[in-house]
């Protein structure tokens, strides 16, 4: 399953802005705003599946581990039964 990624006008023109000032500072190379939208659209397209499986792996593991606690948390609220 396959989400597109939707996100505010103004954060994607923020990165595309970002990405600009990478390639000046890092590489001295000027990108105009459809070539950084271009690569902005790229990178998202190819990283945002294995960021979001990485989120939900992250979050899953979280849940593991407080579930756990939880279950903790009951065994000791039991009573002894002698």
């Amino acid at each position: 399953m396959s989400l597109p990624i939707k996100m505010p006008r103004e954060q994607k023109e923020m990165i595309i802005r970002n990405v600009q000032l990478f390639f000046e500072e890092e590489r001295s190379e000027t990108l105009g705003n459809i070539a950084a939208e271009s690569i902005v659209d790229f990178m998202i397209k190819e990283l945002a599946p294995h960021l979001y499986n990485k989120g939900v792996e992250d979050a899953r593991n979280l849940l593991i581990q407080k579930m756990s606690q939880v279950e903790d948390e009951f065994y000791a609220l039991e009573q002894r039964i002698r």
